[in-house]
């Protein structure tokens, strides 16, 4: 049998799948020159296809079926084809898999989009696959025909997996990541644990499964393999919360320095899952990023959405130990809380920029379906277009805020902290105490400036 597996490219800004969101997706819409600019650097340098995909060329492969990998819009000639589904990119999705099957291919959804919201797909394909798909697509590798909805069990022992096998995607393996700036080629995907233990009601990726953490060894032997595929790769992990598990990291990271796998990666997780003693290992191991979630400045609000606030203190400490290291780290925040504020959302911003991470990435807080806030929510919500359901858009009545409101925070919030001295500063690692000292100087007449634009900014938007 031959399998087509279809990762689209989004045809608007800049849209990432993978496990982003769960798997509902993202897309950065270039709503300023700041987000125009993000869009374009992302593009070139976040290029890398669906893990989950990679999953299951390994699966189809083992099987004995011919696995054929596209990112491109041309249908490909295919017994069945397997299209990854989200939310931000859906009518796209649905309209490469009509144009497949008036060629006569059987088509198929996988991903946590086309799981809750069957309805988008159902009539472009002849079955989706709901929950993680690895098991249901054994079930076809080895035959079973498939009509409709169909249910895939989760796989408790993740180990049981085969190693994705990016070698079968050809032309269009990992090139780039954002991550791996200074290093453009030989970007990975790495999944070492399934789902997220914490319990945040905005978060999608306890949709579909519960937590699992796969083995110490079963990893090493990935990054193994992938060090044979190409020297000196870079890993991202995709897991959001990679240092759940304290004593697991850490042997994690012994294990790469003992095996000698030369390799970087980059990780996700929470600041008060990192410690000095933590980071120096990972360091020492090949870690060059971190990237995590503070969210907001508000510890009730917060606490209101089922996040637990991080002292600032231990925020601060892991950014300097991080600075110290030469890590550089991301920091990841939502806008519009619903207990938000004009001010407590100024303060978050103001908070982002004074942290010191090299970077920050903004979105709105958008009510997802399958989480515990769509529940409390769902009468809020306005906007009827999924694709708008993106991060980046206004999708439900906020208590405190106006969608202009929002949008022009979200748009301040990107344009504070990209447009400063000091922001070029870290990112050139300019080591001289007068340059950093200048390029301080410097952010307050950028601060100034940046006031004044968004005075003048918010005055058109309100007597619009």
């Amino acid at each position: 049998m031959r399998v087509v597996l279809a990762d689209l490219k989004g045809v608007e800004g800049f849209v990432h799948k993978d496990t982003v969101v769960g798997g509902y997706g993202a897309r950065l819409r270039p709503l300023s020159r700041v987000t125009r600019l993000a869009c374009a650097l992302r593009r070139r340098l976040n290029d890398v296809p669906s893990i989950t995909m990679a999953y299951l060329a390994a699966i189809l492969a083992r099987a004995g079926h011919e696995v054929v990998f596209t990112r491109d819009d041309a249908p490909l000639e295919a017994d069945v084809a397997l299209v990854l589904s989200s939310l931000v990119d859906y009518r796209h999705e649905t309209r490469w898999a009509d144009a497949a099957r008036a060629r006569g291919t059987r088509v198929g959804f996988v991903g946590l989009a086309s799981s809750k919201l069957p309805d988008l797909f159902l009539e472009h394909s002849d079955f989706l696959v709901y929950g993680e798909p690895e098991e249901a697509v054994m079930r076809l590798a080895a035959g079973e025909e498939f009509r409709g909805v169909v249910h895939s069990r989760e796989i408790a022992d993740l180990d049981l997996l085969p190693v994705p096998r990016w070698d079968l995607m050809g032309a269009v393996a990992p090139r780039s990541s954002w991550g791996a700036w200074t290093r453009p080629l030989g970007a990975f995907p790495v999944l070492a644990s399934r789902s997220c233990p914490e319990f945040c009601t905005y978060c999608p990726h306890r949709i579909l499964a519960a937590y699992r953490a796969r083995s110490v060894e079963s990893i090493l032997d990935e990054l193994a393999m992938l060090c044979r595929l190409r020297p000196d790769p870079f890993v991202i992990f995709r897991d959001p919360l990679f240092s759940q598990d304290r004593e697991r990291c850490l042997e994690l990271a012994d294990g790469i320095v003992a095996r000698g796998l030369k390799l970087r990666f980059e990780c996700e997780t929470r600041l008060d899952r990192l410690d000095d003693g933590l980071l120096r290992a990972l360091h020492a191991a090949g870690c060059t990023n971190v990237t995590f979630g503070v969210e907001s400045l508000s510890p009730e609000g917060l606490r209101k959405v089922g996040r637990r606030p991080i002292p600032e203190e231990h925020q601060r400490r892991v950014i300097q130990v991080c600075d110290e290291l030469g890590i550089r780290t991301v920091g990841f925040y939502v806008l519009g809380l619903p207990s938000d504020t004009w001010d407590s959302v100024a303060a978050t911003i103001d908070y982002s920029i004074d942290l010191g991470s090299t970077l920050a990435q903004y979105k709105l807080l958008t009510v997802y379906p399958g989480t515990p806030l769509w529940k409390q929510l769902r009468a809020s919500v306005y906007e009827q277009d999924w694709e708008r359901f993106d991060g980046f858009t206004p999708t439900f009545h906020h208590p405190n805020l106006s969608a202009r409101e929002l949008s022009f925070l979200l748009t301040a919030a990107w344009a504070r902290f990209y447009m400063r001295p000091s922001f070029f500063a870290k990112v050139w690692r300019w080591d001289r105490s007068w340059a950093l000292d200048l390029a301080r100087r410097l952010d307050r007449a950028a601060s100034g400036w940046h006031a004044r634009q968004e005075a003048a900014l918010m005055s058109r938007t309100l007597a619009c």
